[in-house]
């Protein structure tokens, strides 16, 4: 494919399953509505707590979400995760819009969000830390694309994930 052009095209969760009728590949995050696709499944991502550099749940390697309880849960309106952390307190504010505005407002030392790793380390800031949540939920991360519009330039990307190379059979 050293011909082929490859464009990345950023998508967010609620719209994935839209966004695959424009594009000829994507990786989303699971559940999808599967009808019409095909889809592979790549990956599980863990979840992480991300507060704070200053914040006091920083000052151990893992979290519980025992560790949590008492503490202020920002969850912005593009989560992906949908967790309920017991005895967590609601903020006094509506939710960010995006994670991006989440991690600012825990950056100020307000609360804490709960994603995956990579949206951790997409956001990072100097002034947030995150640390791994034991027993968190995980994301499932796959490539998906429209079954009746394969072409062989997505054939051949598809071998490149499965790690085929131009020697192997299919």
């Amino acid at each position: 494919m050293p011909h082929q052009p490859l464009e990345l095209v950023p998508i967010d969760v609620a719209g994935q399953r839209r966004a695959l009728d424009d594009l000829d590949a994507a990786l989303v995050r699971l559940p999808i509505d599967a009808a019409g696709l095909h889809v592979i499944r790549l990956y599980d991502e863990v979840a992480v707590v991300v507060a704070s550099a200053e914040s006091a749940l920083m000052a151990v390697d893992e979290l519980d979400l025992a560790d949590l309880a008492g503490e202020v849960h920002i969850v912005p309106a593009d989560d992906v995760l949908d967790l309920s952390v017991p005895e967590a307190a609601a903020p006094a504010f509506d939710p960010p819009a995006t994670t991006e505005e989440a991690v600012a407002t825990v950056a100020a030392g307000v609360g804490f969000m709960v994603v995956p790793m990579s949206l951790a380390r997409l956001h990072h800031r100097k002034d947030v830390e995150y640390r791994p949540l034991r027993g968190g939920p995980v994301s499932t991360v796959a490539l998906t694309w429209d079954a009746e519009r394969t072409t062989t330039a997505v054939d051949t990307f598809v071998g490149i994930v499965r790690g085929r190379t131009a020697n192997s059979s299919r």
